[in-house]
């Protein structure tokens, strides 16, 4: 049951955003979207530069569909204008508007202003009917984040099942972190549909080793609490993290650069360039249009999003029990012998479904609306050749 928007894509909630595209007017935007129920905030942190890779992602964050309506506040001195971003969002006939603080005389009257917008487009919101809607329609964020042993042995597997389920009904899933599939390039390009797409796989991730090389960092490094979970290489750890991404072919890598910002045009399974970051990657993959994200960990997470919900899965049934008020799925059943890999994975599914109606998730029900946009240094990408 989803809402249908003007350019044909289908959102599961109906959030109202008011978007500061420079972090100099999201404490008014932060006040303005307290006052308005449905209402939610997002801002970069990048500075007011008119950065491509920014405004892809703010775009797309506006396009989603889980996205209603969106006021986009400004200071009035950026480069990144109230415009730029508008203008991006508007071919999609949601209603949009921009509000400038310099010129509306301080943040009280833009306070006043933006708020009887929002709260007239709340009251046409809250006059919307769910639909239904076939599965084709949804697509899936998945991510990993603070992984142990048991994230690849059952969390992701488990999430990969739910993928291959969904795939199968025509929908897409979206996964990223080219940093976790170091090692792995050989069995990726081994699924994707044909040469072009097995030879953007290894260069999404021979891109991001280099990355680490020249930074200095090793790439087989790990973070403690990977080493402290159990996993002992940067290949088991890889290894993994691709088991989320389930069993199907893989039908093309999604550029998020300084030229462009895919989304998925068709169903299936699709890789994203990105960060190893797990909240800026989940931004991204919400821009890119997945109104839902299954994210797995292994010693627990609390992360939420501000537009879409995030359902949170542990392969560790003692990270379940320590922090049942953050995870939504306990998969350690698959380890503690009591369900199968199947099972738990048409649990998760039916998590995905039940999401996709309107059931909330635990985040969502602590209010936490965590989003970061990630940005490369355009400098040090031309230095090594990738731009």
């Amino acid at each position: 049951m989803g809402y249908r928007r003007p350019d044909g894509g289908v959102g599961v909630r109906n959030h109202l955003l008011v978007l500061a595209p420079i972090d100099c007017s999201y404490e008014p935007a932060k006040k303005i979207a307290a006052q308005v129920d449905g209402a939610t905030a997002v801002t970069q942190y990048h500075g007011c530069g008119k950065d491509p890779v920014l405004v892809h992602n703010l775009v797309g964050t506006g396009l989603n569909p889980n996205v209603a309506a969106i006021l986009v506040i400004g200071l009035g001195c950026e480069a990144l204008t109230v415009d730029t971003v508008a203008e991006g969002i508007r071919p999609s006939g949601k209603p949009v508007e921009t509000l400038i603080i310099q010129q509306e005389g301080g943040t009280l009257k833009t306070q006043e202003k933006a708020v009887r917008i929002l709260q007239r487009w709340a009251q046409g919101v809250a006059q919307l009917k769910p639909e239904p809607f076939p599965l084709s329609q949804l697509t899936l964020a998945v991510e990993c984040g603070g992984s142990d042993a048991t994230s690849g042995l059952a969390a992701n597997p488990a999430v990969g099942v739910a993928c291959d389920k969904l795939i199968d009904e025509g929908g897409a899933v979206i996964f990223s972190e080219p940093q976790e599939m170091i090692g792995t390039q050989h069995i990726l390009a081994r699924r994707a549909v044909n040469k072009r797409v097995a030879s953007d796989i290894y260069k999404l991730i021979d891109q991001d080793e280099e990355r680490l090389k020249a930074i200095g960092v090793d790439s087989r490094w790990m973070s403690a609490g990977n080493i402290d979970g159990g996993l002992t290489t940067i290949e088991e750890k890889s290894l993994g993290a691709i088991r989320k991404g389930g069993t199907r072919p893989i039908q093309g890598v999604l550029q998020n650069n300084w030229d462009r910002f895919d989304r998925p045009d068709g169903p299936g399974l699709w890789l994203q360039d990105g960060t190893g970051l797990d909240v800026p990657s989940v931004t991204h993959m919400v821009a890119a249009g997945a109104q839902i994200v299954c994210f797995t960990s292994g010693q627990g997470s609390t992360t939420g999003h501000a537009i879409a919900p995030v359902i949170k899965i542990t392969g560790n049934p003692l990270t379940y029990q320590q922090m049942e008020d953050n995870m939504d799925i306990n998969a350690g059943t698959i380890l503690g012998g009591s369900e199968s890999l199947n099972s738990v994975g048409q649990r998760i599914y039916e998590s995905i479904i039940d999401t996709a109606n309107g059931k909330k998730t635990k985040a969502e029900a602590l209010g936490y609306r965590d989003y970061i946009v990630f940005c490369r240094s355009r400098a040090a990408e031309h230095m090594l050749g990738h731009c």
